[in-house]
């Protein structure tokens, strides 16, 4: 890692945090009109495709050290989900959890927490930047996505790895959910994390499974996942942006 690095990546991810909520507040009229969406769909297509050209896609996120390990690692957003298969599931200690892989893909599979700790994996410790304005540092445990697609093996049309989550966020009962591509899928400090702080990951972290995506800002880390659905596109899930939050306004492209 270059001197400076960390610290300029810090400061960029903060600006962007800030810009979205400026972006969040005061643009309910124009979002309204047809020309303001379009322009900014095209502006968020010109900030990945410029950090594509200056930031190699296989670059990492910068590791720390146990010494740098945050007293406590912050819960954000829902901390138990209001859902009663996914309590059910908790008060049995995930022992009936499936992890269900669907989509593109040529072998469609369901994952038991077991099999997860079986694949592949990888432990890093790794700062969460919040878009709400917090960081802070945990030691995450988890299985390589790469190596459950290597299992699944997604088909030739697929281009993006979509994650489903238990947790209804509003009274309309729409569920969070978050997307990355398949070459952020295939990084290899993306993980399906089942421990932080080497034990086995909280509720209100995320239990039993939620994803790392360590490049880009925290709400991309989806928790407590359900389903993971591989498609070429996301004109047919929910608003159609990718996300939870894109549908609402963040950009789908969250990384520096």
């Amino acid at each position: 890692m270059e001197p400076g690095k960390p610290d300029r990546r810090r400061f960029l991810m903060r600006t962007l945090a800030a810009g979205g909520s400026l972006l969040l507040s005061g643009c309910d009229r124009l979002s309204q009109t047809s020309w303001f969406p379009r322009l900014l769909g095209i502006g968020e297509q010109l900030n990945e495709s410029v950090q594509r050209l200056v930031t190699s896609r296989t670059s990492m996120a910068q590791e720390f050290t146990a010494a740098d390990l945050s007293p406590v690692f912050p819960s954000n957003g829902t901390s138990n989900p209001a859902d009663s298969h996914y309590r059910a599931l908790a008060a049995g200690g995930f022992a009936d959890y499936r992890l269900e892989v669907s989509g593109l893909v040529e072998r469609p599979a369901a994952f038991s927490l077991a099999q997860l700790q079986a694949l592949p994996a990888r432990t890093q410790i790794t700062r969460h930047d919040c878009v709400e304005g917090w960081s802070a540092i945990g030691k995450w445990k988890g299985a390589r996505l790469a190596a459950l697609l290597d299992q699944v093996k997604p088909t030739v049309p697929a281009r993006y790895v979509v994650f489903h989550c238990a947790d209804p966020m509003n009274r309309a009962g729409d569920r969070y959910y978050e997307s990355i591509d398949l070459e952020d899928a295939r990084h290899p400090q993306t993980i399906l994390a089942y421990e932080l702080n080497d034990r086995p990951l909280p509720v209100e972290n995320g239990a039993p499974v939620r994803v790392r995506v360590e490049r880009q800002l925290g709400y991309k880390s989806a928790k407590y996942i359900m389903r993971i659905e591989l498609v070429d596109s996301f004109g047919s899930i929910a608003g159609g942006k990718g996300g939870y939050w894109e549908d609402r306004g963040y950009e789908w492209f969250a990384g520096i």
